[in-house]
């Protein structure tokens, strides 16, 4: 207890540490991203005119800008589309042996069932043309008026399907993420009616109001570069309604419950970092500074919490671990992740190094505080990560970095940061409401949970009559 006690000090200590190091960065942000600005400027200033470009060029500068964007949109959506499996290794590795494949499947699935949900009517709904800011209209249905041509109002340089695509990997890993709080005791069949439903009634009306022309938290002018909200928030808080409703694994705090494979797991997160630069660089929907800044940042944050998360482990608990170290960095990705089209590497170091620690307490001591059982820290890693990001935009963002955004607190301008809280809110709210009714009435319906016997015997035999190991 006295151990605990001197861990829990230490990391508070910690804590603070960090916050003490926002202060001290706000100046050497404010003097970068100032640095930044008037090269440009200058450049303006000392310009000289120059004689009449000829069309001809000027129409194959458009298209090798389009051939560019094209290409890079195309890229992202393959890295982003390989997060999906990804995850489900960086999962995989942390159940036990006899539900490596029932978990895995849980992501591949999600692959299939939202690939046709989203074709058939949820990109129409999160992005169809806007009805009332609260949802797209069925204009879209099936993919109609969705075409090869670019659509101005998202990207008017790529194809308007290569917009759809790219959208689509980010509607399927959003599920996906959620398996983790419910791992190793969900029905596979209940699984794909909550996922299917929850695409419909959760994902799609969010994603309307974020990104969406129109769409109602857009007009507030919240800022979400690549999906704080939209995706982990959503999934985030998603996971704890989850875990609430389904209650704790048999066992769970009397026997030890180890992940069986940590080298799948480190492989997994390995691919989810490598991913993220198409998650978030890709969100430019463009080639060119913006993407640049997002892919570098997204490294930075990454690199930052998996060194918090570990230095935080080895002063709560002695020793810093593997799986530490890939829970931290998956943190940052999170984080970074609302913010990675409006902030600087300055403001990645520090959203960094402090969502490594927050979300290392929100797992190592909310958690059992609580007494709830998240299997994989689904909600610990995204809810909290994704609602830290996406206030951390709220202060660290500079119209400096993208023109297209705004100014946060720490560049004159708090009013943002009260318009990131209120959509951090809103959405939470809303995403963890209709998460609990529905899965309520799934469970009412056709029960969410597997027997005790299936449960104990493992899913991969229970529910799919396979194993994932011959010995």
């Amino acid at each position: 207890m006295k151990n605990i006690k001197e861990g829990e000090m230490m990391l508070r200590r910690l804590l603070i540490g960090i916050l003490f190091m926002f202060s001290l960065t706000m100046p050497m942000l404010a003097v970068a991203e100032e640095q930044a600005a008037q090269p440009e400027a200058a450049t303006e200033a000392a310009a000289a005119p120059v004689p009449a470009v000829p069309q001809e060029i000027i129409d194959k500068i458009a298209a090798a800008q389009i051939a560019g964007d094209t290409a890079w949109v195309l890229a992202s959506s393959a890295l982003v589309m390989l997060m999906t499996p990804g995850l489900a290794l960086f999962y995989g590795g942390m159940v036990r042996k006899k539900n490596v494949l029932g978990t895995i499947m849980q992501s591949f699935v999600a692959l299939g069932i939202i690939t046709l949900q989203w074709v058939l009517i949820g990109y129409s709904l999160a992005f169809g043309p806007d009805k009332g800011g609260m949802i797209g209209g069925l204009e879209w249905l099936g993919l109609a008026n969705v075409g090869l041509e670019p659509n101005a109002d998202y990207a008017g340089t790529i194809p308007h399907q290569a917009f759809m695509i790219f959208q689509m990997m980010f509607a399927i890993i959003t599920p996906a993420l959620i398996s983790g709080a419910f791992a190793e005791r969900m029905k596979f069949s209940a699984y794909l009616v909550f996922i299917t439903l929850w695409a419909f009634l959760v994902y799609d009306p969010v994603c309307h109001w974020v990104w969406a022309i129109n769409g109602w938290i857009r007009n507030t002018g919240a800022l979400d570069f690549a999906g704080g909200t939209v995706v982990h928030i959503t999934s985030g808080v998603t996971a704890l309604a989850a875990a609430l409703v389904m209650g704790k694994r048999k066992g769970y705090g009397t026997e030890h419950m180890a992940p069986h494979n940590l080298t799948m797991t480190l492989v997994g997160a390995a691919l989810l970092w490598f991913g993220w630069f198409g998650f978030n660089g890709g969100s430019a929907v463009a080639s060119g500074a913006l993407a640049t800044n997002a892919f570098v940042v997204t490294h930075i944050a990454a690199a930052a919490a998996a060194l918090s998360w570990m230095a935080a482990e080895w002063i709560q608990r002695g020793k810093p671990t593997a799986l530490g170290v890939a829970s931290g960095l998956v943190a940052g990705l999170v984080a970074i992740t609302p913010a990675s089209g409006f902030v600087g590497p300055m403001a990645a170091i520090v959203i960094g190094l402090a969502a490594g620690v927050i979300c290392y307490m929100a797992v190592s001591l909310v958690k059992p505080m609580l007494g709830y059982d998240d299997s994989l820290d689904a909600f610990g890693v995204h809810g909290v990560g994704g609602a830290f990001g996406a206030i951390a935009t709220g202060l660290f963002a500079s119209k400096a970095i993208n023109s297209a955004g705004n100014d946060g607190f720490f560049f004159g301008n708090p009013s943002l940061l009260g318009t990131q809280i209120v959509a951090v809110v809103v959405v939470a709210v809303y995403a963890f409401v209709v998460s609990l009714i529905l899965l309520k009435v799934i469970d009412w319906t056709m029960g969410l949970r597997v027997s005790t016997e299936d449960e104990m015997e493992g899913l991969d035999l229970s529910q799919h009559g396979e194993s994932g190991y011959t010995s």
